[in-house]
């Protein structure tokens, strides 16, 4: 039986835990010069990024995966990605006091993505972080990724928390549903890669934060919340 205390912090990675979008639309634009497209704006390419390689595919060459190009054009776009993979990449201002407060108050945190762990796995080396996440959970660590809610959960067997007293911060609509359906407190991070046609609001998320220093606030507050369930509902 869950306590009622918060005993772990889950964090999507791009757009919730690590501004990657420099780097991404980087590699896009190189992929879209190398054939001849004119490139895209930053302020185009940033809400796309965290729907990984495929949206950004088919943002900037306007094709679906059904396309014969598609494949290879995804290859290459992570293949310019993998060379400056934290070139402009850095942890969200803010985060890091957050992580260091999660720590000193005996309370886990850890990374849950579906970016694939070839690409998370240097990535969060790279950032050099003083406190060392008690799992990072990539897009191929398990069978299925987010919104499915089985990554969330192992990312709880792998800290050895219970999923009702866990939190999990992402910036998709995806990662609300996933979290929902772990059974774990929501929290939409605003500041994100959320794009003006996305509808947070509706996303049916516990709360929601405009900056990372207002996560910590919020703890005490999500546990006066209804008790959890876990639900693989479509």
């Amino acid at each position: 039986m869950a306590n009622t205390s918060i005993q772990a912090v889950l964090f999507d990675l791009d757009g919730t835990f690590a501004d990657t979008a420099p780097d991404l639309a980087d590699a896009l634009n190189k992929t879209l010069i190398s054939h001849q497209h004119e490139p895209l704006s930053f302020d185009i390419i940033r809400p796309v990024v965290s729907h990984g390689g495929k949206a950004l595919v088919e943002l900037g060459f306007k094709i679906k995966d059904s396309d014969a190009r598609f494949d290879d054009l995804r290859q290459e776009l992570l293949s310019y990605y993998q060379q400056d993979l934290v070139k402009h990449t850095q942890v969200f201002p803010g985060l890091m006091q957050c992580v260091a407060e999660l720590v000193a108050q005996n309370i886990k945190w850890g990374i849950v993505t579906n970016k694939p762990a070839w690409l998370t796995d240097p990535l969060m080396a790279s950032l050099m972080l003083e406190h060392e996440p008690c799992c990072i959970v990539s897009g191929d660590t398990v069978k299925e990724r987010k919104p499915h809610p089985a990554p969330l959960l192992h990312a709880c067997q792998l800290c050895n928390v219970h999923h009702a007293n866990t939190i999990y911060v992402g910036d998709a609509e995806r990662d609300i549903i996933a979290g929902r359906r772990a059974g774990m407190y929501t929290v939409v991070a605003r500041y994100g890669y959320i794009g003006s046609n996305d509808a947070p609001e509706s996303w049916q998320a516990d709360a929601e934060i405009h900056h990372p220093d207002e996560l910590l606030p919020l703890l005490d507050q999500l546990t006066q919340l209804p008790p959890k369930q876990t639900s693989y509902a479509s």
